[in-house]
């Protein structure tokens, strides 16, 4: 899925063309190839990267061969790299991605696509005005189960990192965005209560979370939760975040993926960005309109487009990414950690 969003995305940018891909599975390489008909297929990422026509790279692999397929990159043709989320799933591989922050040469860009949702965007703009400075941060996610995925990867804690680095390092890398703080404690509370229960794989029942709550504590003061439900497809929206400070409270609301929606409830429902100031009182409500054909082209309300159009910006110009090496592997962390607290049912120092 995130491929196709990937490619329909790059699509849509002046001047780029998707001219060869490493991609193993036969099933995806046909879709691959409907989405875009002249491009080349490699039967290996050395041989992709040895071509001459290739400017930079987008990883849109499982999550478990990030690591792997970042390493073989840096010793071959450290191109610039945009690398989906999340960026490691094994702590091991930490050493390795630290190095890489002080010597890969060209920039690497971590995929967190939450920041650029507009409504969230909004957020993060007027969120410092509106709060003077944020002491409290909520974050709930109210979604439907995981896709499926090849090979039923996502399954699997082992190759998906688990479900607080797999699915929710985005919501770690916000919480760090909008309180412009690091972490220092983290306190989960988590499990598997109903989905996939009945699914095996090679005779195995998966593993995978589906609910939690998360508490981090952060260097500022400040403290951040994330609520988690993966049964709550029915809900209205998808994602809800509120920041509270002394002056005020900001929230913005964003629904799932418009092709979920039910057509018998009509349109789908539109973001909106909502600020109540203490003083004078009274919440303002704004709807925070998406482009309809960055709606089309993907689940996320047209974010992967703008991360990719910056993303462009910072390849043609040697720039830096707006999100670091160092940006993906601590959203990473505070995930690990979170898997931690939750199975152990102690809080974890960062």
């Amino acid at each position: 899925m995130m491929g196709q969003e990937h490619i329909k995305n790059i699509q849509l940018l002046d001047d780029t063309e998707i001219v060869a891909i490493f991609e193993p599975d036969a099933g995806m390489r046909d879709i691959a190839k409907s989405l875009i008909p002249n491009v080349a297929f490699e039967n290996s990422i050395e041989k992709l990267l040895n071509r001459g026509d290739i400017d930079c790279l987008v990883i849109v692999s499982p999550n478990y061969v990030h690591a792997e397929q970042l390493r073989e990159i840096a010793h071959i043709n450290p191109l610039p790299i945009l690398v989906e989320k999340p960026l490691i799933t094994d702590p091991k591989d930490q050493a390795d991605i630290e190095h890489m922050i002080v010597t890969y040469p060209a920039p690497i860009w971590v995929a967190m696509e939450y920041r650029y949702m507009p409504p969230v965007a909004a957020l993060i703009n007027e969120v410092e005005k509106t709060t003077g400075g944020v002491k409290l941060l909520t974050i709930r996610e109210h979604r439907f189960p995981f896709l499926e995925k090849v090979g039923d990867w996502n399954r699997f804690n082992e190759k998906s990192g688990g479900t607080l680095v797999e699915k929710c390092c985005h919501f770690f890398d916000l919480m760090r965005l909008i309180l412009k703080s690091e972490p220092v404690r983290v306190m989960a509370s988590a499990g598997q209560s109903v989905n996939h229960l009945d699914e095996t794989y090679q005779g195995r029942t998966p593993d995978i979370w589906d609910n939690g709550y998360v508490i981090v504590d952060f260097s500022s003061g400040a403290r951040a939760m994330l609520e988690l439900c993966m049964f709550a497809e029915g809900a209205q929206y998808q994602e809800e975040i509120s920041a509270v400070g002394t002056k005020g409270k900001i929230e913005c609301l964003v629904p799932g993926p418009g092709r979920f929606w039910p057509e018998h409830l009509g349109a789908a429902p539109t973001p909106k960005l909502i600020i109540s100031p203490r003083s004078p009182r009274g919440p303002v409500e704004r709807t925070i309109a998406v482009d309809p054909l960055l709606l089309e082209a993907g689940d996320h309300n047209g974010s992967t487009f703008y991360q990719h159009q910056k993303f462009q910006q910072v390849v043609l110009k040697n720039g830096t990414s707006e999100v670091s090496l160092h940006d993906g592997l601590t959203a990473v962390r505070m995930g690990m950690a979170a898997q931690e607290s939750a199975s152990t049912g102690q809080s974890v120092d960062l």
